[in-house]
């Protein structure tokens, strides 16, 4: 089933084309790894699809229904939520008050209640943190508390901006699995946009290449570590 579909979109700045009559789906309960080079159009693809930005043409459907051109925070209540590229917490608000704005729209409070315990359960370092200012945590705890806002508002799709940019690799394993164990244990759908191609390949279960706006390249995930053009141009074999 898919929960995501994405067809012949073309968004710009001004006259230049960041993406460029892009079709994509996504089928639900599984992870979809967006690779490309810096400028193909990744963080674009991922503001289009959360409403921040608006497509010139095409469509995006969620669950079956027409979200292009609604504003963001209607298309966060649908379900869709980001974790955005460097983690953007609140600095100077604590880690609980970031958690409860990524709950904003929702107004059930024992749905809140219920989900600020699944994350600290997922996250137990970010429940020893609770009263601390967010700006005083080290990088891998502020993605995890930045993975934690997104998932404070209940999404059924999580959309993942570069969650490995400026963490070290033993920190970067702990954050994937955790993200793995997001995906299996809760079902929730992923949109994986991340820049080292080793980690995106391994931590999804289909990939989709994109150059200059457009997406060239699509398959799964295990067999494009075998394809030569890939780990020529992306992986560096």
């Amino acid at each position: 089933m898919v929960i995501l579909r994405i067809t012949d979109v073309t968004v710009c700045y001004d006259a230049i084309k960041a993406i460029d009559n892009l079709s994509l789906a996504v089928e639900k309960g599984t992870i979809l790894s967006v690779i490309g080079a810096n400028g193909a159009g990744k963080s674009t693809l991922l503001k289009t699809i959360t409403g921040i930005m608006k497509p010139v043409n095409g469509t995006i459907e969620f669950e079956g229904l027409t979200i292009h051109g609604l504003k963001p925070e209607k298309i966060v209540q649908k379900g869709i939520t980001m974790v955005p590229e460097g983690r953007r917490v609140f600095p100077h608000l604590s880690v609980k008050e970031n958690l409860e704005l990524g709950a904003h729209v929702l107004n059930d409070r024992a749905l809140k209640a219920e989900l600020l315990h699944l994350v600290l359960a997922t996250f137990p370092r970010l429940r020893e943190r609770l009263k601390q200012l967010a700006g005083t945590l080290s990088g891998g705890e502020q993605q995890m508390l930045a993975i934690g806002r997104a998932l404070m508002g209940n999404p059924k799709l999580l959309l993942l901006d570069e969650p490995s940019m400026g963490l070290s690799p033993i920190i970067t394993k702990e954050i994937f699995s955790l993200i793995d164990a997001i995906n299996k244990e809760r079902g929730i759908s992923m949109i994986l946009v991340e820049q080292n191609a080793h980690i995106a390949l391994e931590h999804s279960h289909t990939t989709a290449i994109l150059e200059n706006g457009r997406i060239v390249m699509t398959g799964i995930s295990s067999e494009m570590k075998k394809n030569p053009k890939v780990t020529e141009a992306y992986l560096g074999v």
